[in-house]
């Protein structure tokens, strides 16, 4: 399928208000770009209620904000654990707000939010340490947080899908929380490899290379593996027993290939998966409903994977017989499958 029509438009504006000459953004330049272009959200939330506090980290107090719909009752529901996007350098609570909100709504879940550090100032791997810390102090602290810790999701959009990744393989190796989804939206999963749709898609498709190149220079030091499957999550060994998987990906997207390959990997391990693949539709889509329909429908999507199966107790979000649920229809390149499916 051919770029939207309103993508493209987009994209146009964007370009023309860049410098011709692209050159290293600055983490500065990057959380202000961020910031504007988080703007463009619009979820079509009503009532979300919503609370701010501080969680211990292993660098100190983490904030993070508590959302929950308004008409919750008055007992547990499930939890969400989100990360927002940024490349691990730029984003925050504030510019996710309205993401982050619908989410809790369209879920039906208490969602926290998590601000988790930042590079350059805190490198690799300060905000998978965060990440990690947060999830077991909402699992630990569940009750009082009202949720049920048999049904916790962790989530997060482009990084924060990796950082969701990360957490989820984790508490798999190193038997942490027992985590009931895991919902990745545009997710970055792989730097040791360079898929063909970063290929075709390295200019002009609003993640280009030259910020993917800074953001990671920000975040790594110089002798980082990128096959550590802490920074490259496709990169890892072991798949069977993670969390049942939402993924949604973008046909236009420079990370498709990835994450495509990622709900295979998890097919063939036997994870329960509900994929798709939005055509027409470019990186961070979803954060982009003022100008995107489809922006606004992938959230109210996710909350139908939740809601179209029942929420049992025992964790199980999405049907066990649910092995691929996919409706895609995105290009795959068939040399980058056969290195990772």
């Amino acid at each position: 399928m051919p770029l939207d029509p309103l993508a493209k438009r987009f994209l146009a504006m964007t370009a023309a208000a860049s410098p011709r000459d692209r050159s290293r953004p600055s983490p500065e330049a990057r959380r202000q770009a961020l910031a504007k272009l988080m703007q463009f959200a619009r979820a079509d939330v009503t009532a979300v209620t919503g609370m701010d506090g501080v969680l211990p980290g292993p660098g100190g107090g983490i904030p993070y904000r508590l959302y929950a719909p308004a008409d919750a009752a008055n007992e547990p529901l499930p939890g969400f654990v989100f990360f927002h996007g940024g490349g691990m350098v730029a984003g925050s609570i504030e510019t996710h707000d309205r993401i982050a909100a619908a989410l809790a709504q369209t879920t039906g879940c208490r969602l926290v939010s998590v601000d988790y550090r930042l590079a350059p100032e805190h490198k690799f791997p300060a905000a998978i340490e965060d990440a990690i810390a947060a999830t077991q102090w909402v699992c630990a602290e569940a009750a009082s947080l009202g949720i049920d810790a048999a049904r916790l999701v962790v989530g997060g959009d482009s990084a924060g899908a990796t950082l969701a990744a990360v957490v989820c393989q984790e508490s798999l190796r190193n038997a942490g929380p027992a985590i009931a989804v895991q919902c990745l939206i545009c997710p970055v999963l792989d730097f040791e490899d360079t898929p063909p749709s970063r290929q075709a898609f390295a200019e002009a498709h609003m993640l280009d290379q030259v910020t993917l190149d800074a953001d990671l220079a920000d975040y790594l030091h110089g002798d980082a593996d990128l096959a550590d499957p802490r920074i490259s999550p496709l990169r890892a060994t072991k798949f069977t027993g993670l969390p049942t998987a939402i993924i949604h990906t973008a046909e236009f997207d420079p990370m498709r290939d990835e994450g495509n390959a990622y709900a295979h990997k998890l097919l063939a391990a036997g994870v329960a998966v509900d994929h798709v693949c939005h055509e027409g539709m470019i990186h961070n889509f979803h954060a982009i409903g003022a100008i995107l329909p489809q922006g606004r429908l992938v959230l109210r999507q996710i909350g139908g994977s939740f809601f179209a199966r029942s929420a049992s107790r025992s964790g199980a979000l999405l049907a066990a017989d649910q092995r691929l649920k996919t409706r895609q229809s995105c290009p795959e390149s068939a040399e980058y499958n056969r290195h990772n499916y």
